[in-house]
């Protein structure tokens, strides 16, 4: 149900409420007593599902299933979600080339890449969960390649025992996605595009809805739902180079959680892809931009440019003589860090190879390696990797015949919203999370191809146990006073927002911290460079009292405005996580601690209160038999099986 609510004074004698902490930072002369001049929409939902990428899409989609009708809304058009850049492929136990691997290991896979700080149980979830949705998503249409046979084709992919990864070429994320999207169509349930959420309608203890505007019209927009699902993402796109778009990815989920009472975990874990881009050498606009695990799946070779040049004898010439020519031969460098895994080793691992490369004057002009894997057939590799293949044709490089210029990037983020997976809930009432948002299945650096695995294994059980839940009550919730008078409050702090005219614009501001994170809590930190990026942010919020945003809530300035209030909360916590693990273990290496700890085998949650964040560990359970058995196999890729 849609309401129109005119603008005006607030009503009568009505409460606001505690404030928002977020907007309020940025809006500290806010006035509590300026008339509401924003018109705004109330839309009333049985379940509101935050984000449409594969996590937001299968939980609706489970809903819908048992008989209800969720809104599903996200900041893009429809079809235009993150899940669409995940290229490579979706991990499932099916044996289809490697009779012998089943979900236990599958499971040890995934918690040996963790380094076990997995939740056991999610791990084993996801793995149990994925054979079956991946025979799903192909009855509902996913073009899985296939091997000669008609099988669903796997193919290696960094840190698995065996070929597991099912893929379509190289856009599996969209093949997935696109599917997803039919399934959803076909089940009629609503979509709105181009929200943006600014606010969960929570007294900390239950969610009552969001708040947030129409960022084409800006509109305000009140969601009344007792019911909120969090699909919104992860936080990499904080950082300088990430594999993001600069409008995703940027910690809205982890945020909204936090300001509404949940918790959140492990935020100092965050994964640097091996292969992006590098802008210097592809322009400003690839900078960072990923190049799928795929390649190096297919057989794609690392070299440094450490190079000698020798001569060859090419064949010979018309009068039976030779052509002497000289080749340059570069090192082969992951054959001195990971001589039995070399390049599919696990992602922290060949991006901190890389990153030492390049730091000990090996790298390229332009401080990346190179990726090579001109030596397949030039038909496969086009086959294999079409994406690829096209993208880097437009910048004149034809990967068939010649290497690719990469560096690591900020790719994923393990951290997230602690949530019970058996259920997906948070802590608040009423409040769910699922997808990147949400910690727990990865632990300390995620297994390639675990990430659209876990969208659709984890999201099912979730939506599926939210319509147990559902109740003739929630079809169309009432807005009370007090709701309507908190989601007011946050409409003119956005009004108030939108009309900020300092000097320093948000955008300088994100960008100043993705430079610090880059530098102070990138692939490899420690605790001096922690605490001086601590003090650095602190600088960057002083600034937002001097904010200048150009143009109303419809502008690119106002989005990145608000971005800024979700990125500085979750860069503090980032940093003051990372800055408290005195430990190495995964994606988070610490210099001045290099070791690993088996008494730092715990997780660090974060919560916030009047007094500002606060952090505490939390012990970690144990495998079931099947996967401890697993793990006590040792099972390990050997690279050499595919040369």
């Amino acid at each position: 149900m849609t309401e129109t609510s005119s603008s005006g004074d607030r009503p009568a004698g009505s409460t606001l409420g505690d404030g928002d902490p977020i907007l309020d930072s940025l809006v500290p002369d806010f006035n509590d007593e300026r008339p509401l001049e924003l018109p705004y929409d109330v839309v009333s939902t049985p379940v509101l599902v935050i984000g449409a990428g594969a996590a937001g899409a299968r939980v609706a989609i489970a809903i819908a299933e048992a008989g209800h009708t969720p809104l599903v809304i996200g900041k893009r058009g429809h079809g235009d979600a993150h899940t669409t850049w995940a290229a490579g492929g979706i991990n499932a136990s099916l044996g289809s080339l490697d009779s012998e691997d089943d979900w236990s290991i599958h499971a040890a896979d995934t918690l040996n890449e963790g380094h076990f700080l997995n939740d056991p149980e999610a791990v084993e979830l996801v793995a149990q969960e994925m054979p079956d949705r991946i025979r799903e998503l192909e009855r509902w249409g996913t073009p899985f390649d296939r091997t000669d046979d008609g099988k669903i084709n796997q193919r290696y992919f960094g840190a698995q025992s065996y070929r597991r990864t099912c893929f379509v070429g190289d856009r599996t994320g969209e093949a997935m996605l696109s599917t997803l999207i039919d399934r959803a169509q076909a089940l009629d349930i609503p979509y709105r595009e181009n929200v943006m959420i600014t606010r969960l309608l929570s007294d900390g203890e239950r969610v009552y809805g969001a708040a947030g505007f129409d960022m084409e019209t800006g509109r305000g927009l009140l969601f009344r739902s007792n019911h909120v699902v969090l699909a919104a993402g992860g936080f990499s796109a904080l950082y300088h180079r990430h594999s993001s778009r600069d409008d995703e990815n940027n910690g809205d989920g982890q945020a909204l959680a936090l300001e509404a009472g949940a918790r959140l975990l492990d935020l100092e874990f965050v994964q640097f892809h091996p292969t992006g881009m590098v802008g210097e050498r592809y322009g400003e606009e690839w900078d960072g931009r990923l190049v799928t695990e795929a390649v190096r799946g297919e057989g794609g070779r690392l070299y440094n440019a450490d190079c000698s040049v020798r001569d060859t004898n090419e064949a010979g010439d018309a009068n039976g003589g030779s052509q002497a020519s000289q080749s340059s031969v570069c090192e082969r460098f992951m054959e001195r860090y990971s001589p039995d895994q070399m390049e599919l080793d696990a992602r922290d691992v060949v991006a901190r190879a890389i990153a030492e490369e390049v730091r000990d004057g090996r790298g390229t002009e332009h401080g990346g390696v190179y990726l090579d894997i001109s030596h397949r057939d030039p038909n496969y590799v086009r086959d294999r990797l079409p994406t690829m293949v096209e993208r880097f044709a437009t910048l004149g490089v034809d990967i068939t015949s010649e290497p690719m210029v990469v560096g690591p990037t900020a790719h994923y983020t393990m951290g997230g919203v602690d949530i019970d997976f058996k259920t997906g809930e948070t802590g608040v009432d009423g409040l769910y999370a699922v997808g990147e948002t949400v910690a727990g299945v990865h632990g300390a650096n995620r297994l390639g191809g675990n990430s659209l695995a876990e969208t659709v294994a984890i999201a099912k059980p979730v939506g599926e146990r939210i319509a147990l839940h559902l109740s003739s009550a929630d079809e169309d919730p009432v807005v009370t006073p007090g709701q309507r008078a908190l989601a007011e409050r946050e409409f003119l702090a956005l009004e108030t927002l939108a009309e900020a005219d300092g000097e320093v614009t948000p955008r300088a501001l994100l960008e100043d911290i993705g430079d610090l994170l880059w530098k102070h809590a990138g692939i490899i930190r420690d605790g001096e460079g922690i605490r001086e990026g601590l003090a650095k942010l602190e600088t960057i919020r002083a600034q937002t009292a001097n904010l200048l945003v150009d143009g109303d809530l419809t502008s690119r300035s106002f989005e990145y405005a608000v971005d800024l209030s979700f990125s500085l909360t979750v860069a503090e916590a980032l940093l003051r996580t990372a800055l408290e693990r005195t430990e190495s273990r995964g994606a988070h290496y610490r210099r001045d601690h290099p070791e690993t700890h088996s008494d730092w085998r715990v997780n660090l949650v974060v919560s916030a209160d009047e007094s500002g964040l606060s952090i505490h560990k939390r012990g970690i359970g144990e495998p079931s038999e099947p996967v401890q058995a697993a793990i006590d196999e040792e099972y390990e890729l050997d690279y050499h099986h595919l040369e």
